[in-house]
């Protein structure tokens, strides 16, 4: 009984930590913002982003080399396993992002996401896959980093969707370099957190109590080897960085030079 008392107070402590977070988040994006530079509303970014992982009791954990931008276009290109990679990949390269349309109504979250750079696709409607694909490729162009997702939809972390090469276009466009980032999430055994995934129909909110419910979640960012984009094709650059992150998410990447180039683990504080 007690036992049960102590989980649901450490939940809802959690829940309430993360609401004043976000609001913190939206003074920040809606003052501060206007008055920065660049480069310092980028670094407002990844503290909060750490923040948020560290209050939700959310360790992360960096493999690789994160890019060096130099002033070269950057897409990075990652599997999406949850609401939470966007603030895992935020924490280390802060990004704008493409995300479903849906989400610019989630409360708090889809107008601090907005204020962010993030930009919201219609998948229904083929002309606003062009719209986005200019408009990233532009952002690209100027400088801005982008990230995308393109399985198109979460999965629970067992396995990784085909990527749909049209959004990796706009990175051909703008002669950028791809990034491929393999993120997945453990309990402290070792063993995959599927609390951490926002799949299989769950809710925002279920997702949301099922992180919150966990003593501890270990989210690892894998940078792997930078894909030059320059006079190829799109369907061939996204197969390149699917099967880079497939070989470094299962067994065969024992095998690989993921394993063996990006052996340096690193916990984020």
């Amino acid at each position: 009984m007690f036992g049960r008392a102590a989980q649901r107070i450490k939940r809802w402590t959690r829940v309430t930590r993360l609401v004043l977070h976000f609001f913190r988040g939206m003074a920040i994006a809606g003052l501060l913002f206007p008055l920065q530079s660049a480069q310092r509303r980028k670094r407002e970014i990844e503290h909060w982003s750490l923040s948020m992982l560290d209050l939700l009791n959310i360790r992360l954990f960096l493999h690789g080399m994160p890019p060096q931008y130099g002033g070269r276009a950057l897409m990075v290109v990652s599997n999406h396993v949850s609401f939470l990679d966007i603030f895992a990949v935020n924490a280390v390269v802060p990004s704008r992002f493409v995300a479903k349309s849906e989400m610019r109504t989630w409360p708090l979250v889809g107008w601090l996401a907005t204020r962010a750079g993030s930009l919201f696709i219609d998948r229904t409607r083929r002309h606003d896959t062009m719209r986005i694909k200019h408009e990233v490729s532009a952002a690209l162009k100027a400088g801005d980093v982008f990230a995308v997702f393109p399985e198109g939809t979460t999965t629970n972390g067992s396995t990784v969707l085909k990527f749909h090469a049209s959004l990796i276009e706009p990175a051909l466009e703008a002669d950028a370099t791809v990034q491929p980032v393999a993120l997945w999430y453990e309990r402290t055994d070792g063993s995959l957190c599927e609390e951490a995934s926002y799949s299989g129909g769950k809710s925002m909110w279920e997702t949301l109590m099922g992180i919150t419910g966990q003593h501890e979640i270990r989210v690892h960012v894998c940078f792997l080897e930078p894909i030059q984009t320059h006079a190829r094709h799109r369907r061939d650059i996204a197969n390149e960085a699917r099967e880079a992150i497939l070989l470094t998410l299962y067994p065969e990447a024992r095998r690989s030079r993921t394993e063996i180039h990006a052996d340096l683990a690193a916990e984020v504080h």
